[in-house]
């Protein structure tokens, strides 16, 4: 089974494509989903980060953009906090590549925000970054967490360059152009997984 790892900054797309895999026939890990779910239900998980960040907390439920603002008030937070969630993840990443084994999968996808600053694309046979141009990103980002473009632009800063992420990759899919010109690179990029001879590293979509 090949392993491949999609990154890429908030707003370049990463989710679309990751869609786009799944229809091609490659399963896919959220690391999102399962950071959501762990945040929603009660558990070790939302009990520490209760227990860490307070005023995020609404009738015992965490209110998302609380949280946001906290961390972005208190930077150091972020470590933290990650330090209560990243061992869960890798948790129910393993679960998932042991399940995809045993089905037999060919290849599947690590969608993982922080592959790179988690290490987690040493786990991976290729690595495929989602990238777009900086005010194509701003602009989704705002418009998606209902916030403005200053504001957007802040958060977008505390993330890993993209161009670091892009010098990083095996394969850069660009995703500011039309939905159908990601469309025909992701579909590509599948047929190239699948062909006889598969992909190498540093190929572009």
């Amino acid at each position: 089974m090949k392993i491949l790892g999609l990154t890429g900054g908030m707003g370049m797309g990463k989710s679309t494509v990751a869609a786009m895999l799944a229809r091609a026939g490659m399963p896919v890990f959220d690391a999102d989903a399962v950071v959501r779910k762990l945040q929603s239900e009660p558990g070790p998980v939302l009990s520490a980060m209760a227990k860490l960040v307070p005023d995020a907390m609404a009738g015992g439920r965490l209110d998302r953009a609380a949280l946001r603002r906290a961390v972005m008030a208190r930077p150091h937070l972020l470590g933290q906090l990650e330090a209560i969630i990243h061992p869960q993840v890798r948790l129910a990443r393993a679960r998932f590549l042991a399940r995809q084994r045993r089905r037999g999968a060919r290849w599947v996808v690590l969608d993982i925000p922080l592959l790179f600053e988690t290490g987690a694309e040493r786990l991976c046979d290729h690595v495929l970054v989602v990238s777009a141009p900086r005010w194509v990103q701003a602009r989704r980002v705002a418009a998606r967490r209902g916030m403005s473009a200053a504001e957007a632009s802040r958060l977008i800063a505390r993330q890993m360059p993209d161009a670091r992420r892009r010098l990083m990759a095996d394969t850069v899919l660009y995703t500011g152009g039309a939905l159908g010109d990601t469309r025909r690179q992701a579909r590509q990029f599948a047929r190239n997984c699948f062909a006889p001879r598969q992909l190498t590293r540093r190929q572009q979509a």
